[in-house]
C-alpha cells in the first residue's frame, strides 16, 4: 500500500512540476528577474501534497484530468507564494527552504515580494481560464473557495495570528484556530476542489471537508514534531524556530508523545470519514497516515 501511494504521489508531483514549468516561461525582457524568481520559488522541490489532494478528490467524481491538474497547479502556486513571503525578514527571516537558499536570499527582498505577488495573482488567472472548466459557474466557485481559503479568513489571517503568537501566550484552542487557518485552509480547499469540479452532493462534500480538517491539523502537528526532532538537512528548512520565538505549538502544549498520539488519532478519523467512497479513496486515506509518519 505504501509503495502504491508513494508512486501515485510521485506521479502527481511530476505532473504538477511539468505544468508549472510550462506556465512560467522564462523571458529575456527587462522583467526577466521576476519570472526567474517565480520559477525558482515554484519549481524544484516540495511534496506537492495540495495538488495531490486535488487530483485524488477529483478522481472520486470522474473529473477530467486536465481540469484537476490546472486546479491543483493553482493551489500550488498559492502555496509557493506563501512560502516566499513567509521566509522574508519581516516574517520568519529564513535562509533555507527545500534545502536551498530562500528566494529573497537567491535574488533580493524586493524581487521576492514581487515573485510572491506574481504567483498569487497567476493562480486566479489559471482558475478563471476556460481551460480549467467549461462551466463558468464552476470556475467562479473555485475562485471564490480559493480566495476564502487563501485570504484574511484563511491562510493570511492565520499568518497574522502567527505573528500575534510571538508576543501572546496561546492556549490549545487558540493554537488550533491559528493552524486551521494558516495551514489547514489550503488543505481543505485542495480536498474539496474535486467535489466542486465534479458537482458532488452534500454528503460527499461534507465527508471531504471533515477529512481535510483532520489531516490539516495532523499535518501541522507532524510539522511541530519535526521542528523538535528533525534536522535542517532532512527537513530542508531551519528547525527549532517556533521554540526559539517562544510560540505555543502542539508539542509545547501536549508534549511530543501527546502530540504524536493526537496526530495519529486525527489521521485515523480522517480516513474513516472517507469510508463511503470505498476503495476509490484508498490513496486519500493512505495520505492521512503518510502525513503523520513523514520525516520531512
Amino acid at each position: 500500500m505504501a509503495s502504491q501511494l508513494e508512486q501515485a504521489m510521485a506521479r502527481a508531483a511530476a505532473s504538477v512540476e511539468a505544468a508549472i514549468d510550462r506556465l512560467l516561461i522564462p523571458t529575456v525582457r527587462p522583467e526577466a528577474p521576476l519570472w526567474d524568481a517565480m520559477r525558482y520559488g515554484a519549481l524544484g522541490g516540495g511534496k506537492r501534497l495540495r495538488p495531490f489532494l486535488v487530483l485524488e478528490s477529483s478522481g472520486l467524481f470522474n473529473v477530467a484530468p486536465d481540469h484537476a491538474l490546472r486546479t491543483g497547479m493553482a493551489v500550488e502556486l498559492i502555496h509557493c507564494y506563501s512560502l516566499i513571503h513567509d521566509d522574508l525578514p519581516a516574517m520568519d527571516n529564513s535562509d533555507l527552504r527545500r534545502g536551498r537558499p530562500t528566494v529573497h536570499r537567491q535574488f533580493n527582498e524586493a524581487v521576492a515580494v514581487l515573485a510572491g505577488d506574481g504567483l498569487l495573482t497567476l493562480a486566479f488567472e489559471v482558475l478563471a481560464d476556460a481551460a480549467t472548466h467549461p462551466d463558468p459557474s464552476v470556475r467562479s466557485a473555485l475562485v471564490m473557495a480559493l480566495a476564502v481559503a487563501a485570504g484574511p479568513s484563511g491562510m493570511v489571517g492565520g499568518q497574522m495570528l502567527d505573528l500575534v503568537a510571538e508576543t501572546t501566550s496561546f492556549d490549545l484552542v487558540e493554537t488550533t484556530r491559528l493552524q486551521e487557518a494558516k495551514t489547514g485552509a489550503l488543505i481543505r480547499f485542495s480536498a474539496e476542489a474535486g467535489a466542486i469540479l465534479g458537482g458532488a452532493g452534500p454528503e460527499e462534500r461534507r465527508a471531504l471537508e471533515n477529512y481535510a480538517r483532520d489531516i490539516g491539523l495532523a499535518f501541522q502537528i507532524a510539522d511541530d514534531i519535526l521542528d523538535v526532532e528533525g534536522s535542517a538537512d532532512a527537513v530542508g528548512k531551519p528547525v527549532g524556530v517556533d521554540a526559539a520565538a517562544g510560540k505555543a505549538t502542539f508539542v509545547s502544549l501536549l508534549g511530543v508523545e501527546g502530540a504524536r498520539a493526537e496526530a495519529l488519532r486525527l489521521a485515523d478519523r480522517a480516513a474513516r470519514h472517507l469510508d463511503l467512497f470505498g476503495t476509490r479513496a484508498a490513496n486519500l486515506q493512505g495520505v492521512a497516515h503518510f502525513i503523520v509518519h513523514r520525516n520531512a
